[in-house]
């Protein structure tokens, strides 16, 4: 049927706007110069759905200012920390058959890059232009208030806060979540990116864990600052949406508990799981039993199932009739759900399909809120590319370690269950790979622990020249002492602060230095990773001394700073290329 036969412009099936050029055998943009309507539907608020004829009013926080074009308007930054980017004007253009592709020709489809889950799957051709413009049109994005890290970067390990809010968004939604309630950080996972992209790491956060939320400098509507209140002891979730408290709230909160910085945050409502999973054809699980939850309205024999829409909604939702009927069990179900929607859109069959990558850009960009950092096509698009390169077999799932809390007669909620907790965090931040990964990885860790071995010098003749590069203030002069005092390291003198702050503390040496370092490397309980072969600089006596610079993990003097090499026994992980049943 013709898209002048459908009722509106924005019924038409996106992927139909697509055909393939016999010229260069690629997928392009069926533009008609003489038709007045574009093709492409047009994002909200551009002559689409929510306007009044062709250039009536839209919804304000969604239009670009004007006298822009659609391009300039997508990548600046509004005043209001909750904007949509604008599309450009309309381009002509209409709706005509597909045609079959000609014998001979390689097969060649619309190239696309995604970050799975972060559910960004967007267009790579020129041909597209249009269409960019009109997901950059979808994208809802609200300031990160300065607490993240400013954005990505392609020679560091990635770090991504991914919210599920219950707050209740959307048509549909009504049975769901608290029914006056802004939200709360429901499901919160923290995705990890090895620096090398071989490994990645998705921590869940338990949102009944108590913990501490910081004072939270927020952007308000009008673009003035408001800091709203910290509150100690309370449940993790309470970080988003009550008492105004926006995603970088969420994003201090994390850092607090865990020492791991963001550089981004996605947040998605009840909405994302319902429309993402359709877009790919649906999700497929295993339950090692009958499911029926009146809660969730979940209803589910036992067995393989492929589930979409409110049926996936309600599996990620299920708790009381999974393992032991709490939080805890729900998230081994949601990292499961989420293992096998990463296999999906990894697989063969959603990636050569057009139809399916259009279908999941057009949900993905509707359905996520993220940070202004990447606010735009082309830079979910650059992250994307970033976050597929590691393999699923290298993806693992880990939850914080807790335990029940002790002040509670009635459990409710939960602490964190030391030391294995701060163990996790160590190895997170430190980009250890909590799942095996390829041969590179493994002879770069081999070198580290190389730096370890051979002779060390006696402590006595060990100079080292010690700065503060993130520790807590007076942590070089409280090392020096010890050092001097207590393990005879004579020739070490305080250097004051460092130029820059550090996340690990580090050694660097030259190499007539190393019998030193790895010396000073046994008496601190540094980590090969720590020691950093490099050169010595010259001591306020003039001669060579080695650089001590203590960073944020530095908790105090006789303290070791070895990362562990493990995870836990008692830290519930799984790997995301591994079919798992519920139980």
């Amino acid at each position: 049927m013709d898209a002048q036969g459908r009722g509106r412009a924005d019924d038409i099936d996106p992927a139909d706007q697509w055909v393939l050029n016999p010229n260069t055998g690629e997928y392009e943009l069926r533009l008609a110069p003489s038709a007045a309507q574009s093709s492409v539907p047009g994002p909200r608020g551009s002559g689409g759905r929510g306007t009044t004829g062709t250039g009536g009013a839209t919804r304000a926080r969604r239009t670009a200012p004007a006298g822009r074009s659609g391009a300039a308007a997508s990548d600046d930054k509004a005043a209001s920390p909750r904007r949509r980017t604008s599309a450009p004007a309309e381009a002509a253009g209409r709706r005509g058959r597909r045609p079959v592709q000609k014998k001979g020709k390689g097969k060649k489809v619309l190239v696309w890059t995604g970050g799975s889950l972060a559910f960004v799957l967007v267009g790579a051709s020129a041909a597209a232009y249009l269409y960019y413009e009109h997901l950059n049109g979808n994208i809802t994005s609200v300031s990160d208030d300065g607490a993240g890290t400013g954005g990505f970067s392609k020679d560091r390990p990635i770090n991504i806060l991914l919210i599920g809010t219950d707050k209740r968004t959307g048509k549909g939604n009504e049975g769901y979540g608290d029914k006056n309630s802004a939200g709360h950080a429901d499901t919160t996972l923290v995705l990890h990116v090895s620096k090398d992209r071989t490994n990645a790491t998705v921590l869940s956060i338990p949102r009944d864990l108590i913990t501490d939320i910081p004072d939270c400098p927020t952007t308000q509507e009008d673009g003035s600052e408001k800091v709203i209140p910290g509150k100690q002891r309370t449940r993790f979730n309470n970080s988003l949406g009550q008492e105004d408290r926006t995603p970088s709230c969420t994003m201090r909160t994390i850092t607090e508990l865990t020492g791991l910085k963001m550089d981004h945050f996605m947040v998605a409502d009840f909405n994302a799981v319902k429309t993402l999973t359709s877009a790919v054809g649906g999700v497929d699980v295993c339950l090692a039993k009958d499911i029926k939850d009146p809660d969730s309205k979940l209803d589910l024999p036992k067995g393989e199932h492929t589930i979409e829409g409110e049926e996936a909604l309600a599996f990620v939702r299920t708790r009381h009739s999974v393992g032991f009927g709490g939080d805890l069990s729900r998230i081994e179900l949601q990292q499961q759900f989420l293992g096998s929607m990463l296999r999906k859109l990894k697989s063969n069959d959603t990636l050569t399909s057009p139809s399916k990558m259009i279908k999941l850009a057009e949900a993905g960009t509707k359905a996520l809120t993220v940070d202004s950092q990447i606010s735009t096509i082309k830079k979910l698009a650059d992250l994307g590319a970033e976050l597929g390169k590691f393999d699923t077999k290298n993806l693992t799932f880990a939850t914080v370690p807790v335990v029940d809390n002790p002040a509670e007669t009635v459990k409710a909620t939960v602490v964190l269950k030391e030391p294995q907790a701060q163990q996790l965090f160590a190895m997170v931040r430190d980009d250890v790979s909590l799942s095996e990964v390829k041969q590179e990885k493994k002879k770069e860790k081999a070198a580290e622990a190389a730096r370890l071995k051979g002779t060390k010098a006696p402590a006595s003749e060990v100079r080292v020249r010690i700065l503060n590069g993130g520790a807590v203030a007076g942590s070089a002069q409280e090392t020096l002492s010890w050092l001097q005092v207590q393990e005879g390291v004579t020739k070490s003198e305080n250097g004051g602060n460092a130029e820059q702050s550090l996340a690990k503390t580090t050694l660097e040496y030259a190499p007539d230095q190393a019998a030193q370092a790895r010396r000073l490397a046994d008496i601190m309980g540094l980590s090969g990773s720590a020691m950093k072969p490099g050169k010595s600089v010259t001591n306020s006596q003039g001669v060579p001394a080695m650089t001590l610079t203590l960073g944020k993990d530095f908790e105090g003097a006789g303290v070791p700073l070895t990362t562990p090499a493990k995870v836990p026994d008692d830290v519930q992980k799984a790997t995301a290329d591994k079919v798992e049943c519920a139980k």
